[in-house]
């Protein structure tokens, strides 16, 4: 595809998707086989501007530090088989983010996935959530409680009590202490 034919496909794309200029400028000043690549990924997936960026970011951090261009990014074989997966393109956007964040940020992955396993592992009651920071950009548990009645209520307040030592454990984990 001619540079001329890609670009004009870039600008209309960035265009209905209101992609900030500064974006569009780091897209069109990437090799051609990356703006190619990067250009089929989003038409194919039908990325959100967020996602774009979003990807856009991941792919630049992970070229740079793996010395691989964004187009040998894109044609790993985890990312492959999201591109040509079946499924819905906005399930298959938000699992290519997912996966370049996991391969940006693998200690984080280890990380969440080890929290996810440790509140797993309290088998607390239905009506008692645990939530994660997302990304884990802060150090703060929140933990959120649905009840119907007081006595539900009661019944989920005392589960809470039982497992304070896991909670615990779980909120030191996230703020730094048990280091994967």
């Amino acid at each position: 595809m001619s540079a001329g034919i890609v670009e004009s496909r870039i600008r209309s794309w960035a265009e209905k998707r209101r992609l900030p200029k500064a974006h569009l400028g780091r897209w069109l000043a990437l090799a051609h086989e990356d703006r190619v690549a990067l250009l089929e990924t989003a038409e194919r997936l039908r990325l959100r501007t967020g996602q774009f960026v979003t990807a856009l970011e991941l792919l630049d951090e992970i070229a740079l530090r793996d010395r691989e261009s964004i187009a040998g990014v894109l044609a790993r074989n985890e990312i492959r088989r999201i591109l040509e997966g079946t499924g819905s393109a906005p399930g298959r956007a938000q699992s290519l983010v997912e996966q370049l964040r996991v391969a940006c940020f693998p200690r984080l992955k280890r990380t969440i996935d080890r929290l996810r396993t440790e509140i797993a592992a309290l088998a607390l009651p239905p009506g008692i959530r645990v939530v994660l920071p997302v990304d884990l950009s802060s150090d703060e548990l929140r933990i959120e409680i649905r009840a119907s009645g007081g006595a539900e209520l009661e019944r989920l307040i005392g589960a809470i009590d039982r497992h304070a030592a896991g909670l615990r454990r779980i909120a030191e984990m996230l703020g730094g202490a048990d280091e994967v």
